[in-house]
């Protein structure tokens, strides 16, 4: 089989399929997300911004501080957002990174984006990862970081300290929804503990 055969050529355009493709690329209404948050599993990644030393091996992590939409207060937390209908991984990835550090953090992201962790967040309490709002999937990545990071968006700042006070139970008690386990997840998967 030829490569060609793996081309557009597969996917047959509907009428209208390109005029209205930004549509389709998974920009919601309000309502639309609220029932569709109720109905299924929403795609998500998240990322944990870190530097590296000459060796390779991680010397800094960076941990957001933003206001939560779920709860009101003021958390750290992982960069993080929605994966858009038609929207690769990839691009969903470097969307969110330079959302949240700006267009001059420089993420290096490897050719094969194999996810660090999967998390799935879950909309009732007791459970290991929560999101009261839904039932969630998050592809989680190690992304180094070359650049500076200047927060954006909702994000208030961006802090950076080391893997093992990253590791610190006060600041996995401070981010929200039971990052703190994904966090330590994360780290041990760079070796960075």
């Amino acid at each position: 089989m030829t490569m060609e055969a793996f081309g557009e050529q597969n996917f047959p355009e509907e009428p209208g399929w390109s005029e209205g493709l930004e549509k389709q690329q998974g920009w919601l209404s309000e309502e639309e997300l609220a029932e569709s948050r109720g109905r299924v599993p929403i795609l998500y990644v998240e990322a944990l911004p870190v530097r590296v030393g000459h060796d390779g091996r991680v010397v800094e992590v960076g941990l957001l501080l933003r206001g939560s939409p779920v709860t009101g207060s003021i958390n750290r937390t992982l960069v993080s957002g929605r994966v858009l209908h038609g929207e690769r991984v990839r691009d969903a990835l470097i969307r969110h990174l330079e959302k949240d550090l700006g267009p001059t953090a420089f993420p290096a992201l490897p050719p094969s984006i194999v996810p660090a962790a999967v998390a799935e967040y879950f909309p009732w309490p007791g459970e290991r990862l929560s999101d009261p709002r839904q039932h969630a999937v998050a592809l989680a990545y190690v992304v180094p970081v070359t650049g500076e990071c200047q927060p954006r968006q909702d994000a208030l700042e961006l802090t950076w300290m080391t893997p093992e006070e990253a590791a610190a139970e006060a600041v996995g008690a401070d981010l929200e929804g039971g990052r703190g386990a994904l966090l330590r997840q994360l780290l041990h998967h760079a070796g960075a503990l």
